[in-house]
């Protein structure tokens, strides 16, 4: 190695990198904030998940939801890659592409990159998901039935096929003939199903695979060039801290890892660290799918702070489960991720509350505790509450954070001291022209 070299290696670990990350259960928020933030950087990556959740975008472009397109395809200008950690269902991309190209968005191999390592989610997989959950039956784990518990099961049994093998024409036949007669092992000896063709699996991945030919690439030679060349690098995760495969709510999460610590793994970097963390936080509760939800509301208080919220799942259009917040499991999730910053989501949201109800412990077998605890444990957690006096006036309108009520202040310096965690951001509002920067 030259001194050179060297050289280049310590500037690219200097590089200015930030994850914009969910310290929940997911939909806090993130894709709006992405969109805001990536103004300021150059290369906005998403490196986890597949299309099994969304993040939804207001701007002057109209409203949408995304599920693997990072957040920042609305800039022309900067290049957004979807990483080797992500599963990518090639037809459910080439479908999403073409709706942002009819509403005016401009995408090409000037904006999107998609890393040759990525895993791509075959029609099997969805099947396989959908019968899995079928035999569970009211056991279920709350999947998407998207195929992405059993694609990410394939990449660590070796049986994915990559986005790159679709330049490599003999490989891929031979390698798809391989992964098919397993699968179909499974999906008719265990469950019962019907097989899959070779034919018609080949054609799938062809008439899709052709048309994102032009996008995939080595996006972990691009990215270290960007860094090299002092070019900034926003990452972008799906879903939040609590569905982390590791250590989420286990075996109600996500197959793999949105924390910000997998960001340059996820992104084909190991090497470039995330110097700046994000963490979206919701001023309540929400999340999506089964599995324990310590501060859940039911029947109308739900209903009210779900309308209130428009809590219906991006990707899958169901009614999100809603409570207060949580300070047990979101001072968790801020450890996990390693936030440096919080962004407040959504606190316009709680303007018709007279008195807003905050989970400030947990009891637990007749213990109190403000640690998060051990999955087994969640469904024996009680809430320990207390309440804040609301604010109860409109304050979408409000642009400083000094213009809002004292009220609404304490509320969210008091979270801010429960976190640990200073809050530089507070939504009021779905647009960009709608966050207070504090």
């Amino acid at each position: 190695m030259t001194n050179k070299d060297c050289f280049n290696s310590t500037d690219k670990r200097r590089a200015d990198t930030c994850a914009i990350v969910g310290v929940n259960w997911g939909d806090e928020g993130k894709g709006r904030m992405v969109d805001l933030v990536a103004e300021d950087y150059d290369v906005i990556v998403r490196y986890q998940g597949g299309n099994n959740a969304g993040h939804t975008i207001k701007n002057d472009c109209g409203t949408f939801a995304l599920n693997l397109l990072p957040s920042g395809i609305f800039r022309h200008e900067k290049m957004n890659i979807l990483g080797n950690g992500m599963v990518v269902d090639i037809r459910h991309l080439c479908g999403e592409i073409e709706k942002l190209r009819a509403a005016g968005v401009q995408i090409d191999p000037e904006n999107l990159m998609i890393s040759e390592r990525a895993i791509i989610v075959m029609p099997y997989h969805v099947a396989l998901d959908g019968l899995e959950e079928t035999r569970l039956s009211d056991r279920p784990y709350g999947s998407t039935k998207r195929g992405i518990a059993p694609v990410y099961g394939d990449k660590y049994m070796k049986k994915g096929i990559m986005m790159g093998e679709l330049f490599e024409r003999e490989e891929l036949l031979s390698h798809l003939k391989d992964v098919l007669e397993f699968k179909n092992l499974q999906i008719t000896g265990v469950y019962g199903g019907e097989p899959f063709a070779f034919d018609e699996m080949l054609e799938y991945l062809d008439t899709y695979g052709d048309i994102l030919k032009p996008y995939i690439g080595d996006t972990g030679a691009y990215l270290r060039k960007a860094a090299l060349d002092g070019k900034k690098i926003l990452y972008e995760a799906q879903l939040g801290a609590l569905r982390d495969i590791d250590f989420g709510i286990y075996p109600y999460t996500s197959s793999s890892s949105p924390l910000a610590a997998y960001a340059p793994i996820g992104s084909g970097t190991p090497d470039i660290p995330v110097n700046r963390v994000i963490g979206i936080v919701k001023a309540y509760s929400s999340c999506v799918g089964e599995g324990p939800f310590t501060c859940e509301w039911h029947g109308k208080q739900a209903e009210e702070l779900r309308e209130a919220g428009g809590e219906y799942g991006a990707a899958t259009g169901r009614p999100r489960r809603v409570g207060p917040i949580d300070i047990v499991a979101t001072r968790y999730g801020v450890n996990m991720q390693g936030a440096t910053e919080i962004a407040l989501t959504k606190l316009d949201v709680l303007s018709y509350m007279k008195e807003i109800p905050i989970c400030i412990e947990y009891e637990i077998d007749g213990k109190i505790t403000g640690e998060f605890p051990f999955p087994a444990k969640l469904e024996r957690a009680k809430p320990v509450m207390m309440t804040m006096p609301g604010w109860g006036v409109d304050i979408s309108g409000i642009r400083k954070y000094e213009d809002l009520p004292e009220t609404a202040r304490n509320y969210v310096e008091f979270v801010e001291k429960q976190l640990g965690c200073r809050i530089s951001f507070v939504s009021v509002g779905p647009g960009r022209e709608e966050i207070i920067f504090r």
